[in-house]
């Protein structure tokens, strides 16, 4: 699997945007803007722990852009298929990321994150500005992550202090 200090991989992928049209998605789009990159892959549309960690994620957007970062969720499904689980999952209809497909599997592939059963891994990766990936966090099938912690890692990571143990924003540093 990919970790950290190495370069995310470059790609460019369709995606549901946040209107529900359809759009491109590249590895090079937070770099530009000069903002952190947080996407997280998950096995499949349509299932039970996916829509959770989405929510969550969606309830958290506001305090991702307030950490200077974008968020992308990923999945080997197609747009239309997102695009269809929105429409059909009212907890979903208004996410305010981008839904990106991975129908080739070729960036799962590259993160080392393409389960034996062909769907991504519930994985996770924080990307500075410059591409390098800067925290990783990887679950099995049935284990919903903690958006929580994936803030609080980020606020960690972009702290330019030392964050002990349990540090959470406000904490003094080391």
């Amino acid at each position: 699997m990919k970790s950290v200090g190495e370069k995310f991989p470059k790609f460019k992928k369709q995606a549901v945007l946040a209107d529900n049209q359809f759009g491109t998605i590249t590895s090079e789009d937070h770099k530009k803007d000069g903002k952190w990159m947080v996407i997280f892959f998950y096995p499949k549309d349509f299932t039970f722990v996916c829509p959770t960690e989405l929510v969550e994620f969606n309830n958290n957007h506001a305090k991702f852009e307030e950490l200077n970062a974008v968020v992308y969720g990923a999945s080997t499904d197609t747009q239309e298929v997102h695009l269809a689980w929105k429409a059909n999952d009212p907890r979903l209809s208004n996410l305010a990321y981008p839904m990106i497909e991975d129908t080739s599997k070729s960036l799962s592939k590259k993160l080392g994150i393409l389960q034996p059963s062909k769907v991504a891994y519930r994985a996770t990766f924080l990307v500075d500005p410059e591409g390098v990936i800067q925290w990783v966090n990887c679950n099995n099938d049935a284990t919903g992550r903690n958006v929580a912690e994936v803030l609080r890692a980020l606020e960690a990571t972009q702290n330019p202090g030392l964050t002990g143990c349990d540090w959470k924003p406000g904490d003094a540093t080391l």
